[in-house]
């Protein structure tokens, strides 16, 4: 499995909304500023972001976005999902049910249930909150 560059960025502009989480709405021009990140691509992004409620946007002069809801409440999955699609490691562990006519024999299915079972427990259990504390904590160890 492999991110896009989507989902990474997708991700970074979630982190630094939670980072920039005055009250105030942010730039997209400010986020790409600071994520040097393409504003056209950031656009894209926060498109779908908003689409699905994880973003609100507020117009005018002073407008931007801003995070729907608390930072804890959001977890890497939700937003690599929305924005990758499944995170399976194979095309038969995509959906609900395996449709596959080899699951019966196929002993590679095990491993790929691990795999899924792993990335899955990793993704669904870091929040954005937690990436906000761990960009702190570096930014505390960090020595000018």
């Amino acid at each position: 499995m492999k991110i896009s560059t989507k989902g990474r960025y997708a991700l970074r502009l979630m982190l630094d909304l939670a980072l920039n989480n005055t009250g105030e709405p942010v730039r997209i021009k400010e986020i790409s500023a600071r994520q040097e990140i393409s504003e056209k691509y950031l656009e894209q992004i926060i498109s779908t972001l908003n689409k699905a409620g994880y973003v609100k946007s507020v117009r005018g002069p002073q407008g931007g976005y801003r995070l729907a809801k608390e930072p804890e409440q959001y977890t890497v999955g939700m937003i690599l999902r929305l924005t990758e699609g499944s995170l399976a490691p194979v095309a038969c562990m995509e959906d609900e049910v395996n449709a596959c006519g080899r699951q019966a024999s196929c002993v590679t299915l095990r491993l790929w249930k691990m795999l899924d079972d792993a990335i899955s427990g990793v993704v669904d259990k870091v929040t954005l909150a937690d990436l906000v504390d761990w960009q702190s904590e570096m930014m505390d160890n960090y020595v000018i």
